[in-house]
């Protein structure tokens, strides 16, 4: 009698110590929940590409006696919400993918947009109206033949975007249906601009409300292609017009367009989509105050865009700091065919992915996806050593701006929540809360020399180091 109690009592403690477990790994897959000293997870990729998002093995919690410097997360101290990570899905890049034999497609989709151990998680795409300089030729959705006009927009047609774009789009949502897109367009037909071509000009008074109209329809039209468009940008790089395609809107310009038309036309039509300004370089945090100090266009004006060829990624938290209410957002950053790995690595990591989100922004998306060995598809005129995150050519390989991405789009999902962190000496970082509860470390090594240093979360420590140009994400 005796003897069955005590082996009853055993079974007793030993299924409830396994359902324990079991819990734990269902939350979490470094065994942590409810757990003092939880176990992290670390995956490296190096300046000298010998790891390439590599797992490293897993650690555990503890105290610490050494004098290395510290990283201390703080999830009490909380900021902003992160709509995603992803890149520019351009003409060119669809075209590239759409390419593909269907099983190759199948598992290149799958690996950038899926959700399994296998796949990077990118959770938001940037696409052109029209034509970007990274299609194989210039289009708009609405060309008329030279003195022509079209106010009443009967020509307007996605035809030409019906070929690759719009197909991978429908693709990548049958794997991942809450990817977010935001929309920019690069030119409007030229019949509304004041110079007749596809580069440069501005977009002439008497056709903003046509403009509007456009817009609208091409929100409806993706939406009745089973797209749902997040957000806009009025105008892709207005202070540049040397590109083809491009065009020219000063700050004034696009407040006039979104206070008087754009934004009225949305409203009119029950349009949710979003309207960001400005998407240039952040040497100019001017231009998009300029617009917002403007009562009736900030009505309509969700937030802010920035690229980074000029300029300090710290102006995003200036427009923030302006207007907190105001979303700021970063969208584009390219990788050059003659740049080192080594190089745009670590400057990609500590601007683009760390930079920003330290700034406020809530998305950080490097440009294009995809491009062949000699960096086409492109314009005439178009950016001729713009390197995507995965060349196609014979096989397909993955490029710097693939790993720039990945260790945050692999780890950080939509609806994640900043979390403080310190920076120390040359290892800038950023931290995250994420849905389930566990809490991520972007780290990179921006020094010449490799670094040991001590991650400190709610009294514990865990020692780790990285190689000099080296970028670690840990996960517990």
């Amino acid at each position: 009698m005796r003897l069955t109690f005590i082996i009853s009592s055993v079974l007793v403690v030993g299924l409830l110590s396994l359902q324990s477990n079991c819990s734990r790994d269902k939350t979490n897959p470094g065994n942590n929940s409810g757990t003092t000293s939880p176990t992290i997870s670390t995956w490296v990729t190096k300046g000298d590409k010998s790891a390439l998002l590599q797992k490293q093995s897993d650690q555990t919690f503890g105290t610490v006696g050494n004098s290395f410097p510290t990283i201390e997360v703080d999830s009490t101290q909380t900021f902003q919400t992160i709509d995603g990570f992803g890149y520019a899905l351009t003409g060119g890049s669809a075209y590239l993918i759409d390419k593909l034999s269907s099983a190759d497609k199948s598992s290149l989709l799958n690996e950038l947009f899926g959700s399994g151990s296998n796949s990077i998680g990118v959770s938001y795409l940037r696409i052109s109206i029209g034509a970007s300089d990274l299609n194989a030729s210039v289009f708009s959705y609405d060309d008329m033949p030279a003195g022509q006009t079209d106010v009443n927009l009967a020509q307007f047609s996605l035809s030409q975007d019906m070929i690759d774009l719009i197909p991978v789009l429908k693709q990548i949502l049958a794997i991942n249906l809450n990817i977010k897109i935001l929309a920019t367009p690069w030119s409007p037909p030229v019949w509304m601009k004041d110079n007749g071509s596809s580069i440069g000009g501005s977009l002439q008074s008497q056709y903003y409300d046509a403009y509007a109209r456009y817009f609208v329809k091409y929100i409806q039209q993706m939406q009745a292609n089973g797209i749902t468009i997040t957000a806009i940008t009025p105008q892709n790089e207005p202070l540049y017009g040397g590109n083809n395609p491009s065009m020219l809107m000063t700050a004034a310009q696009e407040a006039t367009f979104i206070k008087n038309n754009l934004g009225p036309a949305f409203q009119s039509a029950g349009i949710n989509t979003k309207i960001i300004v400005y998407d240039h370089n952040c040497d100019r945090p001017d231009y998009p105050i300029t617009i917002l100090n403007d009562a009736t266009a900030r009505s309509f004006v969700d937030g802010s865009a920035f690229h980074l060829y000029a300029g300090d990624i710290t102006a995003l938290t200036t427009v923030h700091d302006a207007y907190p209410e105001k979303n700021v957002y970063f969208t584009e950053q390219w990788t050059a065919g003659n740049a080192s790995f080594d190089g745009d690595l670590k400057w990609h990591l500590k601007n683009v992915i760390i930079g920003t989100i330290r700034n406020w922004g809530k998305v950080a998306l490097e440009w294009n996806l995809a491009n062949d060995a000699s960096y086409n598809p492109h314009t005439p005129g178009g950016c001729t050593e713009c390197k995507g995150a995965v060349t196609i050519d014979a096989g397909i390989s993955r490029n710097v701006s693939y790993y720039i991405v990945a260790h945050a789009s692999k780890f950080v999902p939509p609806a994640s929540v900043r979390i403080a962190s310190n920076i120390v000496g040359e290892l800038y970082n950023v931290a995250f809360k994420i849905p389930d509860g566990r809490k991520v470390l972007i780290v990179v090594n921006n020094g010449a020399a490799n670094s040991s240093f001590n991650i400190k979360y709610k009294g514990q420590w865990v020692t780790s180091g990285l190689a000099a140009g080296s970028v670690g994400t840990y996960v517990w």
